[in-house]
């Protein structure tokens, strides 16, 4: 952020943050008994886009070789990349008078009747900030560090101490809001998991169950061979010095298999779109299942599936990843997405991974696992029930990004004074 004090409101300052805010330091005369225990806050305790933070460890003192002291109300930021540049920061709220954390962390108070640390917190967000911040670490590449020095010395922005807090509640507000979504979204899916493992286990109609050679199923159910139920088809290598700069022709690669989603703005490759026609096959509609046939072993980035959705561009799909064709009308394809993302489906499919360190899926051994076939009407209530789970998540998902393009949008305005909040009256 360029911060000139004449583009600033005449009753703001600025300073730098050693000279708003305190370095939190060890009392000398600080003791703890050998035999007693020590709150211990790890560096993955400590939150990206949430503003406390609660979880700790206890470890007895006498183990304690090394970490950073800090007391209850600091704001800790991490001071490694890429925790730094990621944002991992948070206030402690751990209701003891202090503590330690990982060495990796620096711990920040306010100064009473100055300056307020949550001002601060929502301050070191800014991405100028900690781009700045971040251009001025010290190190080796991959373990570059923050210095309390570099830190200290950073100018800011420095409201009336109660727009400060003002500032900070407004963000506060948002800040809140957005974590509420992210919560209700870790919910969400969490139940889609449930779901995915007891609807594909006990089914809908509550039946007696009878085993098969992937466990117990309701009796009602039949079992089929993956190869006697689907057609599965390995994409395409196609050459990448036959890429052109755009086109309406993308290739979908495994980079562009997300979380379980289709993105296509990730490192887009495009081929000419006469291709669609010289390569047929292995072009993509609307309802295709496709899967992953790569990834990281004892990760699970592999082998998920998605579902195509209806899109404005023609998509190629490359040799890393199959595309799974229904070819019988015993099974409804909504279904037969869902059931390969059960657990059992992928826990018969995991085993057939080949490679030590990178996951290598085959279509042949993949002809060879079981599909579970309930009736038809079962089939799409089972589907519906995920239909509307996923609906869910996707509105969750759609506030929550509107949410924080909102943080993003207030917090450069607040900062800057592009927006002012002086004439509010609320109270955090």
């Amino acid at each position: 952020m360029t911060i000139k004090s004449t583009n600033l409101p005449i009753d703001w300052q600025v300073k730098l943050i050693r000279e708003v805010y305190r370095f939190t330091k060890k009392p000398r005369s600080l003791s703890f008994a050998d035999d007693g225990s020590i709150l211990f806050i790890p560096m993955e305790a400590i939150p990206i886009g949430r503003v406390y933070v609660s979880g700790f460890e206890e470890r007895p003192a006498a183990e304690l070789t090394s970490g950073t002291y800090f007391e209850d109300g600091d704001l800790l930021v991490a001071k490694i990349t890429p925790s730094f540049e990621n944002g991992k920061q948070a206030i402690a709220d751990l209701k003891r008078p202090f503590g330690y954390a990982t060495t990796e962390v620096i711990p920040i108070q306010e100064i009473e009747g100055v300056s307020d640390k949550h001002f601060l917190f929502h301050l070191l967000l800014h991405p100028e900030i900690r781009s700045d911040l971040a251009g001025k670490m010290d190190g080796t590449t991959g373990r570059q560090r923050l210095s309390k020095e570099v830190l200290g010395d950073c100018v800011i922005p420095v409201p009336p101490l109660s727009e400060q807090r003002k500032i900070a509640g407004v963000l506060g507000v948002v800040q809140r809001a957005v974590e509420q979504q992210e919560g209700l979204l870790q919910l969400t899916t969490e139940l889609k998991k449930a779901l995915l493992h007891q609807l594909f286990t006990q089914g809908l109609r509550g039946e007696p169950q009878k085993q098969t050679e992937i466990g117990p199923v309701p009796e009602s159910w039949e079992t089929l061979e993956m190869g006697k139920a689907v057609n599965l088809f390995c994409g395409f290598a196609f050459k990448s010095k036959e890429a052109i700069a755009s086109s309406n022709t993308q290739l979908i690669r495994m980079g562009n298999l997300f979380q379980n989603k289709l993105d296509l703005t990730r490192s887009p490759i495009f081929y000419p779109d006469e291709y669609a026609l010289s390569y047929s096959r292995f072009v993509l509609k609307a309802g295709d299942l496709i899967m992953s046939l790569t990834g990281t072993t004892g990760k699970e980035d592999y082998g998920f599936t998605v579902k195509i959705k209806e899109e404005n561009r023609t998509l190629l799909l490359n040799q890393r990843i199959a595309r799974i064709e229904n070819n019988t009308e015993k099974i409804d394809n909504d279904y037969l997405h869902y059931f390969l993302l059960s657990r059992r489906y992928l826990d018969q499919l995991y085993p057939t991974a080949k490679g030590m360190k990178q996951a290598n899926l085959s279509t042949y051994a993949m002809k060879k696992l079981i599909v579970l076939i309930p009736e038809q009407e079962e089939q799409r209530e089972i589907a519906n029930y995920f239909r509307m789970i996923d609906q869910k998540i996707e509105l969750h998902e759609k506030i929550g990004g509107r949410l924080q393009a909102l943080f993003r949008t207030l917090l450069h305005q607040l900062m800057t004074a592009e927006i002012r909040v002086n004439s509010l009256t609320w109270r955090i």
